[in-house]
């Protein structure tokens, strides 16, 4: 299942950072009028997605991991954001208080779904080593 999902966050992500270069999605810097973006957001978009496509390729536990570690990534981008407010974040990457939302809402997201989605049984098997195992 975290591979279905992990596959769907990437194509979500991969499409959303390609049509925000689509002439009139985003128009004086705005994405559908409503989020701040310039051409490093978008790529970042892209690159994320691409990386959520990755990790579903590689298995359910890199795809479990990159929900992890994207996650806290963007919750950790919401604080900076918030204390940013409308500007670059690292000089790079356009936020405003819109953005900071939806980069806390979706960083809380990613990171349920990485600790709540019950793991595959290949998740769950560990590692024993071999004079363990004899005894």
């Amino acid at each position: 299942m975290i591979r279905k999902l992990g596959a769907l966050w990437g194509f979500l992500f991969l499409f959303g950072g390609i049509l925000a270069f689509v002439p009139g999605v985003t128009k004086d810097g705005m994405y559908f009028g409503v989020f701040m973006v310039n051409t490093a957001h978008n790529i970042l978009h892209a690159a994320s997605g691409a990386l959520f496509l990755l990790a579903a390729m590689l298995g359910a536990k890199p795809s479990r991991l990159w929900f992890l570690l994207f996650g806290a990534l963007y919750v950790t981008l919401a604080l900076i954001g918030f204390v940013v407010g409308d500007g670059l974040i690292f000089g790079l990457i356009m936020n405003s208080p819109f953005d900071s939302w939806g980069h806390a809402f979706l960083g809380v997201l990613l990171l349920l779904i990485g600790f709540a989605t019950p793991k595959s049984p290949a998740e769950r098997k560990t590692y024993v080593p071999a004079e363990t195992a004899r005894g």
